[in-house]
């Protein structure tokens, strides 16, 4: 019998579980309990390592409201993952079930845009390691937009800003653009001294950086752009140019400009400076996260 509901949400970045305790009457609310973290859970970064990231979230979850972790014949899970569009990882990822008693999967788009609007019409903007924006129509039908994964999209998310950090910080080190405090510190979040310009040793550093590097090592070069952003025009027209691609995906979501728009993630805020005013005009504040929308859409999948 389930006993505790658990919505995770996990991306790039890093992995969230709401754990809620389920009542007996079929009409009751479930009972948020508590909450725990863990590293990212993307598909793109491999199933195991989901599943890893998920169990450890899920533990710290139960540890926060001070219980033990409940068998897992207990527990329904819903989950809202980065990389779910790709079919072949989402059913990768459903055989590895390790034996939760019920599991619903949908993408971190879909669970975001339940959250934010408590399973309203409504449409939100998802902005952390990557991007995605989806409506959920008053039909109750969801449509996505952009969220095609990282590097031949997510505009305007975390991975696209910092991969974009680096392409002005190589320019500037070899020579094609000058050098600036912007490329410096970029340089440095890559190991590389700013002292080794054109140094054979310094570029092999990098290279061996470049090699090795997932979308999680380009988002966390995102925080330095935005502290460069006042004072150095690159790193603001980096961020002017993510502003333009979320309000693309603001238009591509409801043309007719009807709907509410929620910006969810890590790079929300950070990013408000630097939208259009037309769109901050729409923006209303999210009523729940991704993991909330996780909560609700395992409840979804057992009232069905």
């Amino acid at each position: 019998m389930i006993e505790f509901l658990i919505g995770v949400d996990g991306g790039g970045s890093g992995t969230r579980a709401l754990l809620a305790h389920l009542p007996h009457q079929a009409s009751g609310i479930p009972v948020q309990l508590g909450a725990g973290t863990a590293g990212p859970s993307g598909l793109s970064l491999g199933i195991a390592n989901a599943w890893t990231a998920v169990e450890q979230a899920i533990a710290a979850a139960f540890a926060s409201a001070g219980l033990p972790v409940a068998p897992r014949t207990a527990i329904g899970l819903g989950l809202g993952l980065a990389g779910v569009h790709n079919r072949q990882w989402a059913a990768q990822f459903t055989a590895a079930n390790p034996g939760y008693a019920s599991l619903a999967l949908a993408s971190d788009g879909h669970t975001t845009v339940l959250g934010a609007h408590d399973g309203a019409a409504g449409a939100i903007i998802a902005l952390g390691t990557g991007s995605v924006g989806e409506v959920r129509l008053a039909d109750g039908r969801h449509l996505e937009v952009g969220g095609w994964g990282f590097p031949s999209g997510d505009e305007a998310g975390g991975a696209w800003i910092g991969l974009h950090a680096i392409k002005h910080m190589q320019q500037s080190f070899d020579g094609r653009l000058p050098a600036d405090a912007f490329a410096d510190a970029v340089a440095q979040a890559c190991s590389v001294a700013p002292a080794g310009r054109r140094d054979p040793a310094a570029r092999e550093i990098l290279q061996q950086w470049l090699a090795a590097a997932s979308q999680t090592r380009y988002a966390q070069l995102a925080p330095v752009v935005l502290q460069h952003a006042a004072s150095n025009g690159a790193a603001r027209a980096i961020l002017q140019a993510a502003g333009t691609q979320v309000a693309r995906l603001a238009h591509a979501l409801d043309a007719d400009g009807t709907l509410p728009i929620a910006l969810c993630g890590g790079l929300a805020a950070p990013l408000r400076p630097y939208l259009p005013p037309a769109l901050l005009a729409r923006v209303v504040p999210a009523r729940g996260d991704s993991a909330a929308g996780a909560l609700r859409l395992i409840r979804q999948h057992l009232n069905q």
